[in-house]
């Protein structure tokens, strides 16, 4: 694909509105120097230098679709408790809608505190992870307010994103919702699925990583053949026009009706964290299609973004120059 043509995409991807349902976290940084080892217990003692929040979970491609020049709205479930505060302040910040969010006084917002220490590395490494989820199915009430919520937002936007990091709040009530809103108002329907593919029929686009999809079938994904059969296996059981696999290091696949694409990862040199890259993937994806890309065209797009943020540490997300620099950059 000619990276001219290609490049020209990215300041198309401006102007349209995304909504965005799925579970949103806090993510937390707590970064430190390691100076001595604990006279406690054989580990290292951190000093902290700094503490970092970013929206993470499906907040994370809502940041996405903004850095782009895109309109997001965020649809979810928080707490009503200080994470709650903090996170919806940093959507705020980053001009994301946050009127469909629905405050449930029953749930803790959903955090997530990485520990990293700082070295002689670039960027400091992650020691451990303490996540507090609450993953309880959520009662029918606020399942109501959610539809309502979804059912104000979609009104008006272009594409409707399901970022489903199963803690409770894309229950099948929802995807319904998201399924009849989409037909009556000519939406884009995509999601971005760790798991439970076989509830996604009738998503125009479903994306999904090899494990989960593995995981999904039955069977590993070795070969080419392998993933060329299991994406079209996928399109034919939920009625998909597009089937994107992400393959880590490997890139993605591709499939849509009648064609099958591998994309070697774009960048496979600089690679220092990949939170959230997935993420990323997804929101390019769907703006891009919104914006009128075909599918391929949305994954190359989405391939070099995805390249670009885990040269970065955390939720990180790409400039539209950015994305026209790792487009078009030859060494």
């Amino acid at each position: 694909m000619f990276t001219d043509d290609l490049a020209a995409w990215v300041p198309r991807l401006a102007g349209h509105t995304v909504v965005v349902l799925g579970d949103v976290f806090l993510d937390e940084y707590l970064i430190g120097r390691a100076t001595r080892l604990s006279r406690e217990a054989p580990v290292p003692v951190l000093e902290l230098s700094r503490r970092v929040y970013l929206p993470g979970g499906a907040a994370n491609p809502s940041r996405n679709i903004v850095a782009l020049g895109g309109h997001a709205r965020q649809a979810g479930l928080v707490g009503d408790d200080p994470a709650s505060a903090r996170l919806c302040a940093l959507l705020r910040e980053s001009d994301i809608d946050t009127s469909a969010l629905v405050v449930d006084p029953a749930r803790p917002t959903g955090t997530k505190t990485r520990i990293l220490a700082e070295g002689t590395l670039r960027f400091p490494q992650q020691m451990a992870r303490i996540d507090h989820i609450d993953r309880r199915a959520v009662d029918e009430a606020t399942q109501s307010r959610l539809v309502q919520a979804l059912e104000g937002a979609s009104d008006g936007a272009h594409a409707i994103l399901v970022s489903n990091y199963r803690a409770g709040v894309v229950s099948e009530r929802l995807i319904e919702a998201c399924r009849g809103l989409a037909r009556a108002r000519g939406l884009l329907l995509a999601a971005d699925s760790q798991g439970d593919l076989d509830r996604l029929r009738g998503f125009h686009l479903v994306r999904a990583n090899q494990r989960d999809t593995e995981a999904a079938l039955g069977h590993a994904l070795t070969t080419e053949d392998d993933f060329r059969r299991a994406g079209d296996q996928l399109l034919g059981e939920l009625a998909a026009q597009a089937v994107l696999i992400g393959r880590a290091a490997e890139g993605m696949s591709l499939c849509v009706p009648g064609a099958y694409y591998h994309l070697p990862a774009a960048n496979r040199t600089e690679v220092y964290d990949v939170t959230g890259a997935g993420d990323t993937v997804a929101a390019v994806v769907t703006l891009a299609v919104t914006a009128g890309a075909s599918f391929l065209e949305a994954a190359h797009l989405a391939n070099h973004a995805a390249g670009m943020v885990v040269r970065k540490l955390g939720n990180a997300v790409p400039t539209p120059g950015e994305l026209i620099h790792a487009i078009t950059y030859r060494e």
